[in-house]
């Protein structure tokens, strides 16, 4: 990746992951309280939709840039590796890029994202004031696990639900350029259409992985550490494999219309910078 192309990829992203998270974050916040223990109006109901907006603020532009610059990095690394792997079909080489480009992007991501995502749903389901608050009790380290271990509860878990997203996500992104550019007669597509394709692309992905979204949110909302199965297996066994999709409608809508944005603004600028 050259030095232009590296800026482009990280001032887009910034740009992209922060226009998302001011614009989508009240219903991130619905989605969470769909999801908590509880349910919806015990963890708040349609109040203070905006609390835990400052921590996803202060980490949504360099968790995005992380994302693109991993994810644009990977790609123009990994491709030859993939063309000699598969070299009888030209488009599983290219999905495969994608996958393990995006999955690379996500990982690289996360650890920006995780401790912000801590923070702004505790801070959603009111369990503290503000996020400055909910921070602040984390490093006092009331439960004895340890800093580290508070502020990355639900790493394995965002990592399981971020692999397979990014794995449906960036592939149909992708294949969905590629072939209304190829209908089009053209090499690439308009921004405003990029952003069509990640709204799809990303709704599918969405509804597709929300039982370990709510996975994730109930780790991450847990006051101690809890083994992934185990916790599952005690949600199923109180609360129905229903609730499993909770938060799907709000969780669709949020990532659909919000891939929209986050790529289309990532189109945009990449293509202004470039």
């Amino acid at each position: 990746m050259s030095n232009a192309a590296f800026v482009a990829s990280l001032l887009a992203g910034a740009a992209a992951g922060t226009s998302t998270d001011l614009v989508f974050f009240p219903i991130d916040t619905l989605k969470t309280r769909l999801q908590a223990v509880g349910g919806f109006f015990a963890n708040g109901g349609y109040h203070g939709i905006y609390r835990g907006l400052g921590s996803a603020v202060v980490a949504s532009a360099p968790s995005a840039s992380l994302f693109f610059v991993t994810y644009d990095g990977m790609k123009s690394l990994s491709r030859p590796t993939f063309d000699r792997l598969i070299p009888s079909n030209g488009q599983m080489a290219e999905t495969a890029t994608h996958m393990f480009s995006s999955s690379a992007g996500e990982i690289a991501a996360c650890m920006v994202r995780v401790p912000a995502e801590v923070i702004k749903q505790r801070t959603q389901t009111h369990q503290s004031d503000s996020s400055l608050q909910t921070l602040k009790k984390l490093l006092r380290n009331q439960n004895g696990e340890g800093v580290r271990r508070n502020l990355y509860r639900g790493w394995s878990t965002t990592i399981m639900r971020e692999i397979p997203f990014t794995c449906i996500q960036f592939p149909l992104y992708e294949y969905f350029k590629k072939r209304w550019a190829h209908a089009a007669n053209r090499d690439q597509i308009a921004p405003w259409q990029g952003a069509l394709c990640g709204c799809v692309a990303g709704g599918i992905a969405a509804a597709t992985t929300t039982p370990l979204d709510l996975l994730k949110t109930r780790l991450m909302l847990s006051k101690k550490s809890v083994p992934v199965l185990n916790l599952a297996r005690d949600i199923y066994k109180q609360e129905g494999w229903k609730v499993f999709l909770s938060g799907i409608g709000p969780r669709t809508l949020w990532i659909s219309a919000g891939g929209a944005i986050f790529l289309g603004v990532y189109e945009s600028a990449h293509s202004l910078l470039s």
